[in-house]
């Protein structure tokens, strides 16, 4: 197997944002968990690592001149294609539409590797944007890091597909810490619903379970912000879903003192939850 990206002992907190299925919005997650983080005076790097089809500059309105591919190659440097966003955050670019940064070589691998290094001095939380789906890819984007946090919706599909994640981060690595982000719930009680399927599935089948660190709001200030190509933080910072996100930053923050994260205790009320029957499907 190849080597992670980020190797052990790497200075900056990592965090992995991915998800089982397309579309939960695990992007929009990542831009304004960022911005949020930086308005708690971290300094935070974004890696986009869609590396065929990103679109983390597109959610910022940056027009990066070079990406990721450039570096790969070794036609630019890390600090040559990185791009300033909003309150100081830095943006690690991906392409968009070029096929053969889908699937990186290993020689490709080490080099953006070595590149991240150059962060250990001068960035608190290293943010990585994986792509949707269960792919290679995306398993090998998340290895190594800190911590992969989950984002699901309330979508019976897109629980499924976010336990299906989770049992594959299990397998490849049982050791390391997983959470959930439940994004466009009605409110607080839609979130932990989801969170307590999930978390007795995997308690159940996986023999593990599964930290919650909250959920984001459904709301219109969200999507308005999406159009103007502002995370809504930033744009709306007194929006419903703009609380959501400072919430789970602030809950975040603690690790890069070396202290876990702040997670949500659950309610867990089994009688109250729908089961969705996620191991019936193909989780033996």
């Amino acid at each position: 197997m190849n080597e992670p990206i980020t190797p052990s002992g790497y200075g900056p907190v990592t965090i992995a944002v991915t998800s089982g299925k397309g579309g939960v919005g695990k992007t929009n997650v990542v831009v304004n968990l960022a911005v949020a983080l930086a308005r708690l005076r971290h300094r935070v790097v974004v890696l986009d690592a869609d590396f065929g089809l990103g679109n983390v500059d597109v959610l910022l309105g940056l027009a990066p001149a070079y990406h990721i591919g450039h570096l790969l190659t070794g036609e630019r440097t890390l600090s040559e294609i990185m791009v300033n966003g909003p309150l100081g955050i830095q943006v690690i670019p991906a392409s968009s539409g070029v096929r053969d940064l889908a699937a990186m070589t290993p020689r490709q691998r080490r080099r953006l590797a070595d590149a991240l290094e150059e962060l250990e001095d001068c960035c608190d939380f290293l943010l990585i944007d994986t792509a949707a789906g269960i792919s290679n890819n995306v398993l090998e984007a998340v290895r190594g890091t800190r911590l992969a946090l989950i984002v699901t919706s309330v979508d019976p599909t897109a629980v499924v597909d976010a336990y299906a994640m989770l049992k594959l981060l299990t397998k490849q690595d049982a050791t390391q810490e997983v959470g959930l982000v439940v994004n466009d719930a009605r409110d607080v009680d839609d979130g932990r619903l989801v969170h307590t399927q999930l978390d007795i599935a995997a308690t159940r089948f996986l023999h593990r379970g599964l930290q919650y660190y909250g959920h984001i709001v459904h709301d219109q200030a969200l999507r308005d912000a999406v159009l103007v190509q502002r995370p809504v933080v930033d744009h709306v910072p007194q929006a419903p879903s703009s609380r959501c996100f400072r919430t789970l930053a602030c809950r975040l923050s603690g690790m890069r003192h070396g202290g876990p994260g702040l997670r949500v205790v659950p309610r867990r009320t089994v009688a109250a939850v729908a089961p969705v029957p996620m191991e019936a499907l193909q989780c033996a």
